[in-house]
């Protein structure tokens, strides 16, 4: 059977594969539109596994809320370069993953990776994610996401840098206005920028503490050794009470403070007086893209003269 050039930009305009790649896998299954998918999307599939051992560092964070802003997902989509994170139709991708993620039931990333895509049933989320390497060319990773739910008030979200920084916040509030959800936004920038490992101290682990209390004890004791216990216990507590103050997001000092001295904490309570209106920060989610990802050192010379066989 003759291949038209109609049929490859069907089969092209269906699966976004490249268009020697289309005529190819119409050439293989005599011009057979549903054989040439199943034939791209195995060639997908292999291609994946080819390029699933190099390093997927880069990427974005996404967000997608739902419309009443009580449900809300963050997550993280890598690939192997900047230059790919950068793409409309991997960002495009992204978005279709939060929306995917917004509504799923799966409880870790393997059961995610093995659902239904929604963009077509036919296939698994893992499988769209090898047909997607294969028009882009480079490995790609789903490598998390996070939903946070609030009925009684609103999930907030703020990405920052195009994607590097992805934050939701939790607030739970009998008021939602404007001014409430600018103070929300503020709180979720607060995140981005100082990154806190806690919303308050009471989240705060008693283990770690009382570990944190024995390290400062022997550095209290080195630096003024001929003190007493009361000396050094007050010196352990105030450098844990500095501690919690750097970690616990409504301690931190709020970087808009015009005073300098106003906690986050504080202006949550501003906002609520001024509006006569009950808000809590619940909690919150940060993502930073490929942290914790040991990133591949490569000699850029070195690669282009091995790229050239010199």
């Amino acid at each position: 059977m003759a291949i038209t050039a109609a049929d490859v930009k069907k089969l092209r305009e269906m699966t976004g594969s490249g268009m020697m790649d289309c005529k190819k896998a119409l050439s293989a299954t005599d011009g057979d539109m549903d054989k040439a998918i199943e034939w791209l999307r195995e060639k997908g599939l292999a291609t994946a596994q080819k390029k699933a051992g190099r390093i997927a560092a880069e990427g974005i964070c996404d967000t997608l809320i739902s419309e009443d802003c009580k449900n809300a997902v963050l997550v993280e989509v890598n690939a192997e370069t900047d230059f790919v994170a950068k793409n409309e139709k991997f960002r495009a991708y992204v978005a279709d993953v939060a929306a995917q993620a917004l509504t799923t039931e799966a409880a870790d990333i393997d059961a995610f990776l093995a659902e239904p895509w929604k963009l077509d049933t036919s296939v698994t989320v893992k499988e769209a994610l090898a047909a997607e390497i294969a028009v882009i060319g480079e490995n790609l990773n789903i490598r998390r996401f996070e939903q946070v739910k609030e009925e009684n008030g609103f999930v907030a979200s703020y990405i920052h840098a195009g994607g590097k920084i992805g934050v939701l916040v939790d607030v739970e509030t009998d008021t939602v206005n404007d001014d409430v959800k600018e103070m929300a936004k503020n709180v979720a920038m607060q995140v981005a920028a100082l990154k806190p490992l806690y919303t308050s101290d009471a989240e705060v682990d008693q283990a770690y503490i009382e570990r944190e209390k024995e390290i400062l004890l022997v550095q209290a004791k080195n630096e003024k050794p001929d003190a007493n216990d009361k000396v050094w216990n007050g010196m352990v507590m105030g450098r844990i009470k500095k501690e919690l103050k750097e970690i616990c997001l409504l301690d931190q000092i709020y970087v808009k403070a015009e005073d300098g001295k106003q906690t986050v904490g504080q202006y949550v309570n501003q906002v609520a007086k001024a509006l006569g209106a009950k808000i809590t920060v619940k909690g919150f989610v940060r993502y930073e893209t490929g942290e914790g990802i040991e990133k591949k050192q490569e000699n850029f010379a070195e690669e282009v003269a091995k790229q050239m066989g010199m």
